[in-house]
Formats: structure tokens, sequence, C-alpha cells
């Protein structure tokens, strides 16, 4: 019976249950029959094929979101450059169309909003549609009230300036969340967002790691749909060869795995013209830049041009900014012999392991990814990247109680350096 509602899946939202496990879809399956009152998984079988409401609901019990404001926050720097320094210049006018699919409870979506109205794009310039399957999702995202464990790592500045402390819940500011219009939709399903070239940048991000290669094909042809000529697809690390084989070009920034629908110029050599004038007061390095600095130039008195660049810290960590780069191309076995590189000479660090797990990661090679992170978490026990790649791998695996370790250890780290 299991294997039949399995098949189910596949055919309603794509899941391959070689992937998530059979053991996910078994506790889930157990969970919904005992919900529903239930003998059997056969009877639980006949129910779920005929209640649409049901199998809603068993999606819900299969999927389990793990999300976070800013999470992989080099896209998110990626795309406030790219939009300066490609984007604006070519449109004086108009509006930036952005997808984020799918959006779970509306982290990724309410980022992308607060990195672009804090970098000064006005909020008739942009516009963002979230997609997801689940309406419980939703309907968590669209209240936008978010507990502790949505806001992680060390620069959690963004929530002083959009959020609202109310009853132990952080309440979004309407200013942000009228910037997202969400919606139910599947991928799958016959007329998927009508309409093509819609969107200029899309976020598809660790989704289609959980389908067969045949759904992954179709999944990829609606994102390229979609997409504008030119446009910028950001994709989970796990992904990056599944987009190559499809003919899209690495945008080359270092762990923001962007890719262009088109070869382009890339969109950190910014074109020549005039750009939109914005006053100095409205650009602020905002984002959590850990590895990047935005470097504005201007007078305090006038408006002025906007030039972002995009530049490593001077850091011993960006030693492995090669291997990084080389990774996000999709080069995978010279970003390991670059880390690897890095690592005989300047010794292991928390971050080349790291790195190292993700190329792993990134090439299908599981249990060596779960080794490096491991290691890189014996050097930095609370490294947040780590703790969060290496939870996800072990509830793949099934190890659930593994993973929710992990996740405690997340949760307890304090944050510092709040502004």
């Amino acid at each position: 019976m299991i294997t039949e509602i399995a098949n189910l899946l596949e055919r309603t939202m794509g899941l391959d249950a070689a992937v998530i496990g059979s053991s996910t879809i078994e506790r889930a399956v157990e969970a919904r029959r005992s919900a529903c009152n239930l003998n059997d998984a056969e009877a639980y079988l006949n129910h779920v094929r005929t209640s649409e409401i049901e199998l809603l609901e068993l999606i819900e019990a299969v999927i389990v979101p793990e999300t976070w404001f800013f999470r992989q926050y080099e896209a998110f720097v990626a795309l406030t450059a790219m939009t300066y320094k490609a984007w604006l210049p070519t449109h004086s006018t108009g509006v930036l169309r952005l997808l984020s699919l799918p959006c779970s409870t509306g982290e990724e979506p309410y980022s992308i909003a607060m990195a672009l109205l804090d970098i000064g794009l006005p909020a008739n310039r942009f516009q963002i549609d979230a997609v997801d399957i689940s309406e419980r999702s939703l309907a968590i995202a669209r209240r936008a009230e978010y507990g502790k464990n949505s806001f992680r790592g060390n620069d959690l500045g963004f929530r002083n300036r959009h959020f609202t402390l109310t009853q132990g819940r952080w309440r979004l500011s309407d200013a942000v969340r009228t910037q997202v219009r969400f919606q139910q939709g599947n991928v799958f399903s016959t007329g998927f967002l009508p309409g093509a070239e819609i969107y200029d940048v899309t976020f598809c991000r660790n989704m289609l790691i959980y389908f067969g290669r045949a759904l992954q094909d179709r999944a990829v042809a609606v994102l390229l749909r979609l997409l504008t000529g030119g446009g910028t697809l950001f994709v989970g690390p796990s992904e990056t060869g599944l987009f190559l084989r499809h003919n899209l070009v690495s945008a080359n920034v270092p762990m923001a795995f962007a890719f262009h629908k088109a070869a382009i110029i890339s969109p950190l050599t910014a074109p020549r013209g005039p750009v939109p004038l914005i006053r100095p007061s409205s650009l602020r390095s905002h984002l959590p830049l850990n590895s990047f600095l935005f470097k504005p130039t201007a007078t305090e008195d006038r408006p002025y041009p906007i030039r972002v660049s995009l530049e490593p810290k001077i850091m011993p960590e960006m030693g492995t900014w090669e291997a990084a780069l080389l990774a996000d191309q999709g080069r995978l076995p010279e970003a390991a012999k670059s880390c690897q590189e890095h690592i005989r000479k300047y010794g292991a660090s928390a971050q080349a392991l790291y790195l190292m797990g993700l190329i792993h990661d990134a090439g299908g090679n599981l249990a060596e990814a779960v080794q490096y992170y491991r290691k890189a978490l014996y050097l930095d026990q609370y490294h947040h990247l780590a703790l969060n790649h290496l939870a996800l791998l072990l509830s793949k695996r099934g190890d659930s109680a593994g993973a929710r370790i992990l996740r405690d250890r997340m949760s307890r780290v304090e944050p510092k350096g709040v502004k």
C-alpha cells in the first residue's frame, strides 16, 4: 500500500520516494490514517484517492518546510547587485518581476522584498509572486508572524527594521508584506502560471532534488518558459548540475548558485548609460554580508547614480573563494581540487571543510558530504551552514533523530552583532 501511495504522490506532486525515503512517507501515512480514524493503510489509500482535501493533508504531512530569512544570503547579495548594475540601467521605467517557487511559509519571498527595499529600490519598481503547493504554508506566509526559528545566523539587523515583537512573535511590516502576492499552485498542473517570459528573476531552490529525472526535466521546462530572455534563476547548491545539463549559463557569483537563461554579459559588469537617481540616504548595506561588502560611492548632499560592487572581505575564509566559484559553475572536480589545495597549504578550517561537504553534496556523493560536514562541526560545533546541510541530509536519509539533534543545536546559538 505504501508503494501505491508513493506513486500517487509522485503523480500529483512529483515526489520521488527514493530521494525522500520511504520511511518519511510511511510516517506521514500513519499519522494521516490515525487522524482519519481508518483501520489500515488500504482503507487510507482508498480514501486519499477520492478526496482532494485529504491528498493535500497528506502532502502537508510529507513536506516539512525548512527555511528561514536570508537563507544562503549570497543569493540575495547577488540579486541586489544585479538589479542595480544590469536591470535598472536598462529599465528607467517598468517593474522588476520576481518569482519564489516554492515559497513555503514566506521567509524567502519576504527576504527578497527586504533586500530590495533596504538598498533603496522603490516599492513601485518591483513585485514578487510567491507560489507553493501547501495551503497551510501559504496561510502562515500571509499571516507573516514568525518565531525565533525563522531568524538564524549572526546578522539580524533586518529584524529590528522590518518586524515588531508582539506576544513573543515577530510581526512583519506592511511595507514588506504588500510587495509579495501569494498563491497556491503545483508546477506540474496544467495551466500553471500561464504565459511566457513573465519573470526577470526566479528563486527555485531545493525543490527539484526531490523529483526523479523525468519530472526534473518537466519542471525545468516550466521554469525556462516563465523566465525572460537573459533572466536569472537562483537554485539550490545540489541542483547546479541539473541546470548545466539544460544549457543555462552560470552567473559566476560564488555561493549564489545563479544561472542565466541565455549567454549574456555578466550582470555584475555594469552596462554603460544613465542610472535612475536615488538619494544616498535610501541606500544602506543592510543585508547580512558576512562574505561580501557593498561599496556605494556618493556625496551626502545630492542624489547620485548608484554604483554597487561585490568584493570579498580580507579574511582567512576567502582563500576558498576560487573553489566556491568553480563549484557555482558546476566544475565540481576542479572545485574539490582547489579546496583540497587550500587545506594542504593553510590547514583545515570549518569553512573549507564545509565547502568540501557542499561540493560532494552537489555531486551526489552524500556519504562523503556527511563526513565533511561532520569534520567542519568538529572544528566549529556551531557552524550554522554545516549544521543545516547535515541536518537536511540526515533527514533525507531517514535519520530524523540525528537531524533533530542538529536543529536543536542550531536553536541554541545566540545571535551576535544584532544592530
